[in-house]
């Protein structure tokens, strides 16, 4: 099915999709934890009708991700801002059911706002709550790292009052990226040093995302024993978790082919129909090396390779890849693992081809989502 497909093209597959959501809906019911969907991971929302099955709530950090959830996925929106604006915050109170703001100053500047609001709607009032810093940093790219010194997400315990403001209702945290139980423990164990005389305040405790539950290896029974451990400590507390790369780790690949292949001081490139730059945008960011399908696990081995993406940018490309046979234009490379963090990053630099978006169903032909033409170039430089 996968050969029939033009390239370039994002591929989702439904079976490894459905997995994934099988997963966290039975750790959310045997942990009593609510887990939502981040939609900076993905926010492929003709996939929606799947994962609607699974969770219908979500966290958005822009009035667009709000407005999509509410649209395609569910109304129980958690927003979180670095900031919130006057013209802005009316939109987000009224899209949403739970407020995170960063800092108390935020909060004071729109608590009436907030007060007003929940005394005209009283059919659906919104909690508000104060994203904090646990000051436990485990990730190791400071790219990704929101508790390195200076940071500007959230609050030290040693900023708050002993008592806090009427109307926070809860704390949120984000200290992990692709994660483990174990470094949320040790997030954990920090926060109850630092804001335990807090949580018998508060009514919930938000986890932030980065628990990459859907990664193999991961262990889930320690999570959920984590999870329980917080509900017997602090009964007055609903847990709520927001992943973003478990719900779709695993679940697409980005399908190219090769153009032409180029030499230089003994290094041969593979310029493929695709970019890194603009398609792939982690591998430079972070960097990573995504796993090719048809690629030998040994690089030492083989045909060497540099992957070149079809752009101007010097940078395009990575090194270090071995086949069992010579490249050949016109075959086609499978870039696993290509659908979190992957799809929403992307952009139209040198007015490249953006890859197309298809859903592999569990039964059936390979559906076409979305193509792209020259209009969708045009339309975002008016």
């Amino acid at each position: 099915m996968i050969n029939s497909i033009p390239t370039p093209a994002y591929v989702v597959y439904e079976d490894r999709l459905r997995k994934n959501l099988s997963l966290i809906k039975d750790i959310s019911e045997r942990a009593n934890v609510h887990i939502i969907m981040a939609f900076k991971a993905n926010a492929l929302w003709k996939t929606f009708p799947i994962i609607r099955e699974y969770v219908k709530s979500s966290t958005a950090s822009s009035l667009n991700e709000m407005y999509l959830s509410r649209e395609f996925l569910g109304d129980d929106v958690h927003t979180y801002c670095p900031v919130y604006t006057e013209e802005s915050f009316p939109k987000f109170l009224a899209g949403s059911n739970h407020i995170t703001f960063n800092s108390l100053s935020q909060y004071d500047k729109f608590r009436q706002a907030v007060e007003k609001y929940n005394f005209d709607n009283k059919e659906k009032k919104v909690s508000c709550g104060i994203r904090i810093n646990p000051q436990c940093s485990l990730i190791e790219t400071d790219l990704y790292n929101p508790c390195l010194p200076g940071t500007r997400f959230g609050i030290t315990a040693d900023k708050l009052p002993e008592t806090l403001q009427e109307g926070i209702d809860g704390f949120h945290f984000h200290a992990l990226c692709e994660s483990s139980s174990h470094d949320l423990e040790l997030v954990l164990n920090s926060l109850r040093k630092n804001f335990g005389k807090w949580l018998p305040q508060l009514q919930w405790l938000n986890l932030g995302g980065g628990h990459l539950v859907t990664r193999e290896g991961y262990d889930v029974e320690h999570l959920i024993s984590l999870i329980n451990q917080l509900h017997k400590d602090y009964p007055n507390l609903k847990i709520i978790m927001e992943p973003g790369s478990a719900f779709t780790w695993q679940t697409g690949d980005l399908i190219t082919t090769v153009l032409d292949i180029v030499e230089d001081s003994g290094i041969k490139t593979a310029i493929i129909d695709s970019s890194f730059a603009c398609h792939m945008p982690d591998c430079l960011e972070m960097p990573y090396k995504p796993r090719v399908l048809e690629a030998l696990p040994d690089e030492s081995k083989g045909f060497r390779y540099r992957l070149g993406g079809n752009s101007c940018l010097s940078g395009d490309y990575i090194d270090g890849w071995a086949f069992s046979k010579p490249l050949e234009v016109g075959q086609k490379l499978t870039f696993c693992d290509m659908n979190h963090y992957t799809t929403v990053k992307t952009t139209m630099f040198n007015g490249l081809q953006h890859p197309s978006f298809w859903l592999i169903p569990s039964e059936g032909e390979p559906q076409l989502l979305r193509s792209f033409t020259y209009l969708d170039y045009k339309d975002r430089m008016d």
